[in-house]
């Protein structure tokens, strides 16, 4: 399938009710698998924004999806990548994680890390696919995580 096309942009203030609304979508299918409400749907999207860290990916008007990253411990590091379901599958994810792989390298990093919650089981081929690998499991936050790198070839 080809990929829907899409601007990836720098969030604004204005997109933070969407990006929430968006993220809350994109996780609500995991909430009976989880029995809560994963992280990212509580997040403070505004401050995310207001610190620079949340992209947006649109077609037209709308949002199909966002992602939160920003240097962490050394490495970049994502904290939430969410598609509007709507647009799930037609390439938008992995368009995020491309342009988080872009911005780890105009940054100055070498590797990407992210984690997503052992439940979300569906995750793990899409981030292997994409070249991480699975670098340990462990409970944090009050959730069960499992770890990913990626490192990234020097330009």
């Amino acid at each position: 399938m080809a990929p829907l096309a899409g601007k990836i942009r720098r969030a604004a203030a204005s997109d933070a009710a969407p990006v929430l609304a968006l993220i809350r979508a994109s996780y609500a299918k995991y909430v009976p698998r989880i029995g809560r409400e994963p992280a990212p749907m509580t997040d403070d999207y505004a401050a995310g924004i207001a610190s620079g860290h949340c992209w947006v990916i649109e077609h037209g008007r709308k949002l199909s999806g966002a992602i939160v990253m920003r240097a962490k411990d050394g490495d970049w590091f994502v904290d939430t990548v969410g598609v509007d379901p709507a647009a799930q599958g037609k390439g938008v994810g992995r368009a995020l994680m491309e342009f988080a792989e872009g911005e780890a390298r105009r940054n100055g990093f070498t590797a990407l890390r992210l984690y997503t919650n052992a439940k979300m089981t569906e995750n793990f081929p899409f981030y292997q696919g994409l070249g991480y690998e699975i670098t340990g499991r462990k409970m944090q936050d009050g959730f069960d995580r499992v770890f990913f790198l990626k490192r990234l070839a020097p330009k």
